[in-house]
């Protein structure tokens, strides 16, 4: 009887779980590869009569993002020269500091990390302020680099976060045996850490690369003309829609916006539960 309630349970949660996610993404499919005409006329659920992918290309080089219509395309590549970056610095410095703080502990180590443990809570709003008035300080200001230091900055105490809990499982025997042996601090991280961190590394990365790739807020704040992501890209083109509303143009847009960070829980899913579960036990 228990196993019969808990098949049932599990079928509610996929039903549940079918019309919450994949019923917007299939409308949001069919309609990209409908005509404007058959939008018009046809039901919001119906296959569309004949497939059409001109608003596919239209979302990625023509469609008008205000005064410019260039599609998405040269946000798309701002989006990757901003994220990779910020993805590999703040996963590599997130790395050295988990490693310091589950290893090389220091007379106020653990109240540094209930620090950056805090800043994880901060609000996007309130560090606005703050980092606006350093990046004129630095002169990046409205830069590409400018805007990869701010998520470099806000993600850091996330993947600490990530490293710390997973490198206090591996016992300090192994870095005092090191250290006896004459090796040093980089030398226990590259040889001893680095190799067993491949899973918590897949989850820093796909987490960086989810927050800074959808990101809106910093993106909107702290770029200008030529250096915005997608994100905001897409809500130009949304937006700022002259004459005809072309939903189907929108949704192609919305739906190569959102590939990236898709592909890779496709390719990296299983990868991501794993990492989460190989630091939650000790020993």
């Amino acid at each position: 009887m228990k196993r019969v309630a808990l098949r049932l349970g599990l079928y509610v949660l996929l039903i549940l779980f079918a019309l919450y996610y994949l019923m917007p993404l299939f409308v949001m499919v069919v309609t990209s590869l409908k005509s404007l005409d058959e939008i018009r006329t046809g039901s919001l659920l119906s296959l569309p009569r004949e497939i059409d992918f001109s608003s596919w290309g239209k979302a990625w080089s023509s469609a008008c993002t205000g005064i410019q219509c260039e599609g998405l395309r040269p946000y798309f590549w701002n989006s990757v020269m901003l994220s990779i970056p910020a993805v590999a610095i703040s996963t590599l410095l997130g790395a050295i500091n988990g490693y310091v703080l589950a290893q090389w502990r220091f007379k106020g180590s653990n109240i540094l990390f209930a620090l950056m443990l805090f800043g994880c809570f901060i609000p996007f709003q309130v560090v606005l302020l703050p980092m606006a008035i350093t990046l004129g300080a630095l002169k990046i200001a409205g830069t590409i680099p400018g805007l990869m230091l701010v998520h470099i900055v806000y993600g850091i105490g996330f993947t600490t976060l990530f490293f710390r809990n997973f490198y206090v499982t591996i016992p300090v025997e192994l870095v005092k045996a090191a250290k006896v042996d004459g090796a040093g601090f980089f030398r226990i991280f590259f040889s001893i850490f680095l190799p067993v961190s491949p899973p918590i590394i897949v989850v820093t990365v796909i987490w960086q690369f989810t927050q800074i790739w959808n990101d809106f807020l910093f993106g909107v704040s702290f770029s200008q003309a030529g250096t915005q992501p997608i994100t905001v890209a897409l809500n130009n083109i949304v937006n700022a829609t002259t004459g005809v509303k072309e939903y189907n143009v929108d949704m192609a847009a919305a739906i190569i916006a959102a590939l990236p960070t898709l592909l890779v829980y496709v390719v990296a899913g299983k990868y991501f539960i794993r990492g989460l579960t190989a630091g939650s036990v000790k020993g």
